[in-house]
């Protein structure tokens, strides 16, 4: 195992340390075990190329268990379609009854069909119908000469359900809510494109930020060696060695950090990213890429055309519409509801063998009509009155969302602009920290300047550039909440 703090002229310089830090070398090496020990040593993916977006967010679309949950709603409400398209279902009924003791002893067994056809409300009927025993009274309608009767007909409202009525309605309605199961999913899949590129960025980050801290750690380091020929060779007090020692350990506790942020965010990012099994996979330190994807400057011009599409392709606008036309469908209904129902219907008959009964004809017409007015109207009243308000509630939505969406996609372009603009100026930053490091640590080797002054440039140069690393991960963050408020990813 190498040496803790660089390797050593003297054995008597290792006895020394030993006698100033009796337990603080053991300790030292026990932590520095722990840190060497790998933190990827969890189930990862054997894949060694480094990671990108794309095939997390391909992972998300096509594996994330939300994603696919959400997907089954188009198969939850296409039930519900076929369920309300029951009823249009084709009727047939068959039933026997009679009086077996009485003064007209008979048996009549009736059996038909009918369809409700949804063309104004009409509905067809037919069947046929026989009727045996003693002869029966002229007003009893289910006598039939001897081979039985059969007859076909329709009935047709010609007022209240003749336009519309409660079971179209509700198909109607049905079919909208499979047309709202689109916007529905849709939303979710930009919510969760958005959340996985941020766990992508946010990990990328942390893996740069872990490479930064051993940066740090690395370089106090390699001066642990020059420091020790330097005291063993009386050109530089031991307290300066010490305070070096210090400052390894003090690194080493931040790299420790470091490498646990990154393991948190690898574990966060297995969420979205998925093996071939579907299983979560947990992205180790070889897949991190070499940086960041490039930078480029917020495109002032795509603001406007950006805009117009979020007005017209995010979801939330969708789903309002079609939630308008549910209401229009409901109106529509309420208003047929307060029509009187007046009802025609037309029969055919026509009996077959011998004529049992004289008054009865070979074939028969019958029709009619039928007047019912509820006069108060009460329930179809007080719907309309319902509906009307929720239409009017659902105007102040749809303009409120309007500018919801443009008040957000401006907020995001805004955020993106100062992410741009945070940038160059942590870029700046980190060069001006580094040329005042190399001076400094110029003005060390020449004796002009202590350790603890080339400790605070070492230390401004890294906060510089984990300043920078943040700023990039914001601009990237910005850009997935700017793609997701824009509805760019909208398919």
């Amino acid at each position: 195992m190498p040496a803790m703090f660089g390797p050593r002229t003297k054995a008597q310089s290792g006895l020394t340390a030993r006698r100033t830090f009796p337990l603080g070398r053991l300790a030292l090496t026990l932590l520095w075990l722990w840190a060497a020990v790998p933190g990827q040593s969890r189930a990862q993916s054997t894949n060694a190329l480094p990671l990108a977006l794309g095939e997390v967010l391909n992972s998300v679309t096509n594996q994330y268990p939300p994603m696919l949950a959400a997907l089954i709603e188009r198969d939850v409400v296409a039930g519900r379609l076929r369920s309300a398209q029951g009823a249009f279902d084709f009727t047939v009924f068959s039933k026997l009854f009679g009086t077996p003791q009485g003064y007209y002893e008979s048996g009549t067994w009736d059996s038909g069909f009918e369809q409700f056809t949804g063309i104004w409300g009409a509905t067809v009927f037919g069947g046929y119908r026989i009727t045996r025993g003693d002869l029966l009274p002229d007003y009893d309608y289910t006598r039939t000469q001897r081979d039985g009767e059969a007859r076909f007909g329709f009935r047709l409202p010609l007022l209240r359900d003749g336009s519309i009525d409660r079971r179209r309605a509700t198909i109607l309605k049905a079919d909208l809510d499979r047309k709202l199961a689109d916007p529905l999913i849709l939303r979710q899949r930009l919510d969760f494109v958005r959340a996985g590129s941020v766990a992508y960025f946010n990990w990328l980050a942390a893996g740069e930020r872990w490479r930064l801290a051993e940066e740090l750690l690395r370089i106090a380091r390699d001066r642990a060696a020059a420091l020790t020929n330097q005291v063993e060779a009386g050109h530089a007090p031991r307290i300066v060695l010490t305070d070096n020692l210090r400052l390894v350990v003090a690194r080493e506790l931040g790299t420790v950090q470091a490498r646990r942020r990154f393991e948190g965010a690898s574990l966060a990012l297995s969420l979205f990213l998925r093996d071939a099994e579907d299983q979560p996979v947990v992205a180790g330190r070889d897949r991190l890429p070499a940086g960041f994807p490039e930078v480029l400057p917020p495109d002032v011009s795509r603001l406007v055309p950006d805009l117009a599409q979020a007005e017209t392709r995010r979801p939330e606008i969708a789903r309002l519409r079609l939630s308008a036309d549910k209401l229009a469908v409901d109106r529509k209904l309420a208003r047929n509801q307060l029509l009187p129902n007046l009802d025609a219907g037309v029969v055919g008959s026509r009996d077959f063998g011998t004529d049992t009964y004289k008054d009865k004809g070979e074939f028969e017409v019958q029709a009619g009509i039928e007047l019912k007015v509820p006069l108060q109207r009460r329930e179809a009243k007080g719907r309309l009155a319902e509906i009307e308000a929720q239409q009017e509630r659902l105007v102040n939505e749809q303009r409120f969302a309007l500018d919801r969406i443009r008040t957000e996609v401006n907020d995001v372009f805004s955020a993106l602009s100062a992410a741009w603009e945070q940038i160059q100026r942590t870029g700046l930053n980190v060069e001006l920290a580094r040329a005042l490091q190399a001076a400094e640590l110029e003005r060390f080797n020449q004796g002009a300047t202590d350790l603890l002054a080339l400790q605070l440039r070492e230390q401004a140069t890294f906060d510089a550039q984990t300043a920078a690393v943040e700023a990039q991960f914001e601009y990237f963050r910005a850009q997935a909440d700017y793609r997701a408020a824009a509805a760019l990813d909208v398919p």
